[in-house]
């Protein structure tokens, strides 16, 4: 195991809860190929899984099918054992933690493209129902025990790790559920059923997916669709209640498609601002509530708004900010300690907050003062523009001032006509030069933008 996963966070090893057990037995836990699965066979699944797995080390989950993660991540949580959640799925990032963590297996199902001959993968039960009754044991974990090491996105750097316990996750989910619960108007024993186009092995897919029916009244859908008519598709799939898990850049195109959805619950979104413009046009078109959410590797979810509505952001219970020069120090429940974030805050009453800004997005040239999310959003809103970001590059001396550069998609338009009107709306000393067309910008499953990808995109 890693010198993380055997840093001694492992609590009393005899203090042990219940993720799911035999009075979860008849509860629909997901939803694969049109059928439900009931948490009964979901723990026989484990079961099997869990005889796969090596007697110790730590696990990468690769599995492409939603349902096979959780199977994949529960049944080494059953052995004791970590999952490590790199910052992308690419050869060189699972390498990088490989490498930093001895003894990491790798763990696929029947859709994993990779080439390591050592993967575990998963396959479908060859059983009868009798047999799912003799092999599904409850799930069993330690406070303490280390249920995930996140990695960060390395949007402004290197990945960091972040140990996640059970215990960060079971306080956590349960404010998330608090939220969501009060959201539907979800009562007695209703489940609401959740499809996601975000990754499980993303700390936001993780926590809206994989650990809402670990905890709490919610299906998942196996499934990650990514094109608008999918989405469609595999929520007529599902019954009500709905819940749509996702980012602001599949809801822009979902709303860019002529499609009729089944009616939606709430739809959740997060990874990326989203704009008022945006969810206002959501809700008006799928008649649904979007409930943003706020949160980081470090600090899973911390915050949500009704961002068709409100401005300010309201903090899940516990959640306690301290505003500081160079960013906000967070503290809540489901932290094991408080963590600094580069986000700037102004606190407002009611536990409530307006964000306004990053420490690394705040810029400051010949006394003038403009933020990097600002100057991205003033391109983006930019006729002819369907998605852009601005951001800084490193200076080459100690003395140079940091350059500011653009990428844009926008079709039909040249650079100098962008920045041209980018003058009009903008003071010309934040222009960005160079700006840079590009077909699509380098954004990875999540629609985040990793820095080693703009700078490779900006130079290629």
């Amino acid at each position: 195991m890693s010198a993380l996963v055997d840093s001694g966070l492992f609590e009393d090893p005899t203090s042990r809860f219940t993720l799911l057990g035999e009075a979860d037995h008849d509860r629909l836990f997901a939803w694969r190929n049109g059928r439900g699965v009931r948490v009964r066979e979901f723990l026989g699944d484990v079961a099997d899984a869990a005889a796969l797995l090596p007697a110790s080390g730590s696990a990468i989950n690769l599995c492409e099918d939603r349902y096979w993660f959780v199977v994949g991540f529960c049944a080494a949580a059953s052995r004791g054992h970590a999952t490590l959640l790199p910052s992308s799925r690419a050869a060189q990032a699972i390498a990088d933690v490989r490498s930093a963590h001895p003894g990491t297996y790798l763990i696929g199902d029947g859709q994993t493209c990779d080439a390591d001959a050592g993967m575990i993968r998963l396959a479908e039960r060859d059983s009868d129902s009798q047999q799912v009754l003799l092999t599904c044991a409850p799930i069993e974990v330690g406070p303490g025990q280390i249920a995930a090491i996140g990695f960060t996105s390395g949007s402004t750097g290197v990945p960091k790790p972040n140990i996640k316990t059970w215990q960060n996750f079971r306080i956590g989910s349960g404010l998330n559920i608090e939220v969501l619960s009060n959201a539907l108007g979800l009562t007695g024993d209703q489940t609401a059923n959740v499809l996601a186009t975000v990754p499980p092995q993303h700390m936001y897919g993780m926590e809206l997916s994989v650990l809402l029916p670990l905890f709490g009244p919610f299906s998942v859908h196996s499934g990650k669709p990514f094109f608008p008519a999918d989405i469609a598709a595999e929520l007529e799939s599902l019954p009500a209640p709905r819940i749509l898990v996702t980012t602001p850049i599949h809801l822009q195109a979902l709303l860019r498609e002529s499609l009729t959805l089944p009616p939606i619950a709430a739809i959740v979104s997060a990874t990326a601002p989203l704009s008022s413009e945006l969810a206002q046009a959501a809700e008006s078109k799928l008649r649904a509530p979007v409930i943003e959410m706020f949160g980081s590797t470090e600090t899973c979810v911390i915050a949500h708004r009704r961002a068709a509505r409100e401005v300010d952001w309201k903090t899940h219970a516990s959640v306690e900010l301290s505003p500081q020069p160079d960013g906000t120090l967070v503290s809540a429940a489901h932290l094991s300690a408080p963590i600094q974030l580069q986000d700037i805050v102004e606190l407002r009453p009611g536990g409530h907050f307006r964000l306004c800004g990053r420490n690394a997005d705040l810029l400051e040239i010949a006394g003038k003062r403009a933020s990097l999310a600002d100057l991205t959003r003033r391109l983006q809103s930019l006729d002819g523009v369907e998605d852009a970001v601005v951001f800084q590059l490193e200076p080459a001396s100690a003395s140079e001032v940091r350059r500011i550069a653009a990428l844009a998609v926008a079709p039909g338009c040249s650079e100098k006509e962008l920045l041209t009107k980018l003058r009009q709306a903008i003071d010309p000393l934040f222009l960005p030069r160079p700006l840079r067309l590009v077909a699509r910008l380098p954004r990875n499953e999540t629609g985040k933008l990793p820095r080693e990808a703009l700078l490779a995109a900006l130079f290629d």
